[in-house]
């Protein structure tokens, strides 16, 4: 596996894509009963977590706007609206929650799809405060999606997200974390290691959450 593993837009794009048709599988056939059990992610529900995967949507969409037309609109107003979005998870229901989801998602790639060439090379600033040219908005959504249907504990595991999505999460999430060395074992394994997740590799140290 090689650092900063090379990744287009069309990958990303791809990836994008393939996470969110997981989490909608995921969460298809869910009555409030399943919703309402615990994720993978302490503390939260599955209910939690679709929610804070619709706002990441909602969010994203405002980005796709500041490169649309150069008009600054953070992804959110601040960390309190942020926190409001995941905390309203439980106040919906299933078939609301579904249909959050599926909405923002589609909206999200409606914006990406009209975005032009230019438009692509805009810059824009993440709710970390990083500037990053909106082609990197994919790959956001990409990690939130691919990892977050796997943490929502209902069958999806790092098994399942593509290949290339896994070397290019297990490449960023290694140089961030600084890591030299990393375990042997099966891709999905190591990908599902460095970013905190349950994992089956003998002997690896246990590392604290990431996303």
């Amino acid at each position: 596996m090689t650092r900063a593993t090379p990744r287009t837009l069309a990958d990303a794009r791809a990836w994008a894509g393939a996470g969110t048709r997981l989490v909608l599988a995921a969460v298809a056939d869910l009555d409030e009963a399943g919703f309402f059990a615990d994720s993978l992610l302490p503390g939260w529900t599955r209910k939690h977590l679709a929610a804070h995967v619709a706002a990441n949507a909602d969010a994203l969409c405002n980005l796709v706007h500041w490169a649309a037309t150069g008009e600054e609109t953070p992804m959110y107003a601040s960390a309190e609206e942020r926190a409001a979005g995941i905390a309203k998870g439980p106040a919906l229901s299933a078939d609301e929650l579904r249909s959050w989801l599926t909405g923002s998602a589609r909206r999200l790639a409606e914006g990406l799809d009209a975005l032009t060439d230019e438009q692509w090379r805009n810059e824009v600033v993440t709710a970390q405060g990083r500037t990053v040219p909106a082609t990197e908005l994919p790959w956001m959504r990409a990690r939130e999606v691919c990892v977050h249907a796997a943490d929502l504990g209902t069958g999806v595991t790092f098994a399942d997200l593509p290949d290339g999505f896994l070397t290019a999460l297990a490449g960023e999430v290694r140089d961030k974390r600084a890591l030299t060395e990393l375990p042997d074992g099966p891709l999905p394994e190591v990908a599902a290691w460095l970013t905190g997740r349950p994992y089956s590799l003998a002997d690896a140290p246990e590392l604290g959450p990431w996303l």
